[in-house]
């Protein structure tokens, strides 16, 4: 049986897109791409990657004013 997961650490997340993890943690720094903060682990919702990747195609991910930061709209 497969896991799928719905949520990846930033190591699961530099992985399953190719981006690396110290750019990962920039972005997330730069708050271009929601997390989840459970204690000191930070988890990436699979989702939320696909929709970031498809909003920065072509982007370079390294210039923080070129980067479209991607967002989950929440109710309460």
């Amino acid at each position: 049986m497969t896991e799928v997961k719905i949520a990846l650490s930033i190591e699961e997340a530099a992985d399953y897109t190719g981006i690396g993890r110290n750019t990962l943690r920039k972005l997330v720094e730069w708050k271009k791409l929601p997390v989840l903060k459970v204690g000191r682990k930070v988890l990436i919702k699979t989702d939320m990657l696909e929709k970031f990747m498809t909003a920065n195609e072509g982007r370079d991910l390294r210039d923080k004013g070129n980067v479209r930061a991607v967002t989950r709209n929440v109710t309460n």
